[in-house]
């Protein structure tokens, strides 16, 4: 980490003179906004002309954390001129390729801390070891003078909380809490972040977590647990895709369950969210099996042109085989 603040100040250094657009992947989570929001603002007030472009569009809880900046989609965004830098990115396709495109493919920065990052822009600053984007883009905010006003506070504050779980996972270690609690100082809440992402449901998630729980099945003598949910579900729930964040923790937090498998059925294919606790069994490895990639204990996979009916068998074959051979070691 600590090569990380110089890094990131020389990365707003070599910004100095140009247009920038902050980019985040697909169906942004708390850590890509909160990472985008805070890099925009830390560039702006350092004079770069800086706006954010997400192939989708943000979340509606976290809608608040972006005001003051310029968030376009994909569709609004007309190229003009712009060098792009990725955040929360584990690769470059997390982006999308129509959005990537209007950069010819070519992006300046990559700042992260997936495991499974390759470096694939001309400037990396990849932590593996950060509990969030947000973690690295704090450290070098509050411990190397990049700037943190409250606004840049609470964007840090929210990817930090959603990535580690509220602070319930094995990555939110004793500098995590250290610097959340700076972030408190300078403006973020607590309370707050609390209510506008967790605790500010509708009733269709309700009835989509229902049908999402009514689905699940148990594997490999209960240490693999999986559901499922299709267009279908949100058609009849009046939700989208940004209401299913979260519900890969009800199968994670059943005693005995190792993996826990979230997979989604799109127009495309089909998609997954895997979690786990024991970091032995590299559930990055088995993402990248799946077309995927993340962390060890959190990942995500993506497999086009696949459906649950013809497929399903398939990727669960694929993930009882890898829980079979890593759990061995």
């Amino acid at each position: 980490m600590q090569a990380a603040g110089p890094a990131l100040q020389g990365l707003v250094q070599g910004l100095q003179g140009q247009k920038v657009a902050v980019l985040g992947h697909m169906r942004p989570d708390g850590d890509c906004i909160g990472s985008q929001v805070a890099l925009c603002r830390i560039l702006l007030a350092a004079g770069i002309d800086t706006l954010c472009v997400n192939r989708d569009r943000v979340p509606l809880n976290m809608v608040s954390y972006t005001q003051g900046l310029t968030f376009l989609t994909g569709d609004q965004y007309v190229p003009d001129g712009r060098v792009a830098v990725a955040v929360d990115c584990a690769d470059a396709s997390r982006i999308g390729p129509d959005l990537l495109d209007k950069f010819g493919g070519q992006l300046w920065g990559n700042i992260d801390h997936h495991a499974s990052n390759p470096g694939y822009a001309q400037h990396n600053i990849v932590v593996k070891t950060a509990a969030a984007t947000c973690h690295v883009l704090a450290y070098g905010a509050l411990r190397h003078n990049l700037g943190c006003d409250a606004a840049t506070a609470k964007a840090l504050h929210l990817g930090i909380v959603t990535d580690t779980g509220r602070f319930s996972y094995a990555s939110a270690t004793a500098e995590v809490f250290a610097l959340a609690a700076e972030l408190i100082e300078r403006g973020a809440n607590p309370a707050e972040t609390n209510f506008l992402v967790f605790e500010h449901e509708s009733r269709g998630k309700l009835e989509l977590t229902k049908r999402f729980l009514n689905s699940i099945q148990f594997h490999e003598d209960g240490k693999i647990c999986s559901g499922e949910l299709t267009q279908a579900d949100y058609a009849a729930t009046g939700t989208t895709k940004e209401d299913k964040e979260g519900l890969v923790e009800f199968p994670r937090s059943v005693e005995g369950v190792e993996i826990a498998v979230l997979m989604e059925e799109g127009h495309d294919g089909v998609r997954g969210s895997l979690r786990g606790r024991d970091p032995r069994l590299r559930l990055d490895l088995l993402a990248g099996k799946l077309n995927g990639g993340g962390h060890v204990l959190a990942a995500g996979f993506n497999m086009l042109g696949c459906t649950l009916a013809k497929d399903r068998p398939r990727i669960l074959g694929i993930v009882a085989e890898h829980y079979r051979e890593h759990s061995a070691r």
